[in-house]
């Protein structure tokens, strides 16, 4: 009897030493290993570089208010042209009209004026007349504009759209671009709404002249930001004195805010989540990792400098496992 007791003791014994090895081997294996990486601050060079269209720096559509004979124009495609040079002659028809009506209103006024200062007709007469007068001046004016056709700015000719001879029909009869200067649009972080400028110097690269670098400014800045992507719209002026530049190349536009130190951590470090593009750096600390999120700033090469988040310089940060990862966890770091 003391014997079989004694077997039934060793038998519990070792099963209860058994389950406690197990669980112990169990919890061990639970613990992830990871690897870790230092992050240091550094000086990071604030630069950004935008993408934009080159667009004219104005752009006039030149026709007349109403229809008629297009009797002449000056001017073909590519033709550069001076502030107030003639580019159309319209039908002169109605001019002509309405500047025998404004003559014969001229003489009439002079008549009326002078029988007025020796009391010769009413107040009422001279304001009628003079009336009548201001309204034939006024239609002569208006059709003199419209019937040559003059350039408001200083450009090139880019559309022309009828000859000489044609009836307008409705669509611009010449276009003209000023491209000395050119504009480009750019859309800005809320985060720099502060640093630019009104005459901020950027460098302009363009496609189609590969490396070489242009010098440009920052001319206007929008008063209003897009709440949905949080950038506010900058137009930036390139002088283009040369002409080299043409509306519609494809140009990168570079902002230079001098330098700034940063934490610079791996690419591999950064955890993206899906469905909301946030990102987040684990950081590991006392045999845990804690989640933090982070705002990313310039691409280095193989890191990222962070604009904001809590994590500082010094601090280890997770490269590997990020996505089994999750706040507070226990982890081993390897060797």
């Amino acid at each position: 009897m003391n014997r079989n007791i004694s077997i039934l003791l060793t038998i519990i014994v070792l099963v209860a030493g058994g389950c406690k090895k197990k669980e112990a081997v169990t919890a061990g294996a639970q613990k992830m290993t990871i690897r870790t990486q230092q992050v240091h601050m550094q000086e990071v060079e604030q630069t950004y570089e935008y993408t934009a269209i080159v667009e004219a720096n104005a752009v006039n559509n030149i026709a007349p208010l109403t229809g008629g004979r297009i009797d002449r124009i000056y001017v073909e495609v590519g033709d550069r042209v001076a502030k107030g040079k003639v580019l159309v002659q319209m039908n002169e028809n109605s001019l002509k009209q309405s500047k025998s009506q404004l003559d014969n209103l001229k003489a009439s006024f002079n008549r009326i004026d002078e029988l007025y200062k020796v009391g010769g007709c009413s107040k009422s007469d001279w304001d009628a007349m003079k009336t009548q007068l201001e309204v034939a001046q006024t239609t002569y004016d208006n059709l003199l504009e419209n019937t040559r056709l003059i350039s408001p700015i200083s450009g090139v000719i880019t559309q022309r759209n009828y000859d000489s001879g044609d009836l307008y029909g409705g669509l611009p009869v010449v276009q003209v671009q000023q491209i000395t200067p050119v504009k480009m649009n750019i859309n800005l972080s809320e985060s720099l709404f502060k640093q630019v400028k009104v005459g901020t110097p950027v460098t302009i690269k363009v496609d189609a002249y590969g490396e070489e670098e242009f010098k440009g400014k920052v001319s206007l800045i929008y008063p209003t930001m897009d709440g949905a992507t949080h950038t506010f719209p900058v137009e930036v002026q390139l002088a283009n004195g040369d002409s080299r530049v043409r509306p519609g190349m494809y140009a990168r536009v570079t902002m230079n805010f001098g330098t700034q130190k940063h934490v610079v951590v791996p690419d591999e470090a950064i955890f993206r989540q899906q469905g909301s593009g946030n990102r987040y750096v684990y950081v590991y600390k006392d045999g845990k990792v804690s989640f933090n999120q982070v705002e990313i700033g310039r691409h280095l090469g193989n890191a990222y400098e962070l604009l904001s988040g809590n994590v500082q310089d010094g601090d280890m940060v997770a490269t590997t496992g990020l996505a089994r990862l999750k706040d507070g966890l226990e982890v081993n770091v390897a060797k």
